[in-house]
């Protein structure tokens, strides 16, 4: 039986695993995918403290790196369901069952989905959401960007190098990014903005070619040809192994101290009930989510 399994391999886990073995916990981290963390997809990250321009997948190598130097152990499976037993957690994964006495979920989160027709049927035929990973495939052609938030905008700005011509298309009349994103989004020639708009269709046979748009003001309906769509309308998060409280669309619900409705099971990160998704709250989160694990295992240790 391990002190504490951490599952997921994103800069919340991994922190928590970081702080978790520096406090002599036998920790193990659980992660699906090689290269882990949503953030691995930004083409930049300026926001970090420490580094004033990063690629994501860069960043997050240091952070497996960190980790690993530190004596962390991260085993490559997919986590089906979290079973509490008490004093005792049980992790079932493809490969098999693994027990710890604490727990700290850190799966973050996937982007959400439209919803609307075609959007199934042409995912990656024209349907991304991840200009980093597919950006380079609509050099000199046209595309929409679908959101107002910071992804949004960082995206469409990725776009605007490589396409002949970015729409970014919002639900509002003002943008929810930051104010500095804004400024090089509105001075870019080559982006446009289509306000108060939301996309109801997505149309192509083999590809994307036309989005249906609807004016949310005047219900005015629009067909428009482009080549690719970008989605950024928010994120869903990956806690369907776990059986805690969580809100209505799923994130998990904590305290202060990064614990859920169940004694002994933690949350760090984008997976978790919290104001701002950022790398730099996610690794706070994981340190606090390891104190916290810590205190409850060394509480755990002296009953048994």
């Amino acid at each position: 039986m391990h002190d504490l399994i951490i599952i997921g391999g994103g800069p919340a886990g991994l922190t928590a695993a970081i702080y978790a073995v520096r406090y002599g916990l036998d920790t193990l981290v659980l992660e699906k995918n090689v290269i882990p963390g949503q953030i691995s997809t930004a083409d930049k990250v300026e926001n970090y403290p420490g580094f004033s321009s990063i690629s994501g997948m860069e960043l997050m190598q240091n952070f497996k790196d960190h980790a690993e130097h530190a004596g962390v152990k991260i085993q490559v499976t997919g986590v089906k369901t979290v079973k509490d037993e008490g004093d005792r957690k049980v992790v079932v994964t493809d490969d098999g069952e693994f027990e710890a006495l604490a727990i700290i979920v850190a799966t973050g989160a996937n982007p959400r989905r439209l919803g609307v027709p075609g959007e199934d049927k042409l995912l990656t035929k024209g349907v991304s959401y991840c200009a980093t990973c597919d950006g380079p495939f609509y050099g000199g052609l046209e595309v929409i960007v679908v959101g107002g938030g910071e992804s949004a905008v960082t995206d469409a700005l990725i776009l605007s190098d490589i396409a002949s011509k970015v729409y970014v298309v919002h639900r509002r009349d003002e943008l929810r990014a930051c104010s500095l994103l804004q400024k090089r989004a509105f001075d870019k020639e080559n982006i446009s903005f289509i306000w108060d708009t939301v996309v109801q269709e997505i149309k192509g046979d083999e590809l994307v070619e036309q989005v249906v748009l609807k004016n949310t003001k005047t219900d005015e309906i629009t067909e428009m040809n482009i080549d690719g769509i970008f989605i950024y309308v928010g994120i869903d998060p990956n806690t369907s192994m776990v059986d805690v409280e969580k809100t209505d669309v799923g994130f998990i619900v904590t305290d202060e101290k990064m614990e859920s409705s169940v004694s002994g099971i933690f949350a760090a990160g984008d997976c978790r009930r919290t104001s701002m998704w950022q790398v730099v709250t996610a690794v706070s989160d994981g340190a606090v989510a390891a104190i916290s694990a810590h205190e409850y295992i060394l509480a755990a240790r002296s009953v048994n």
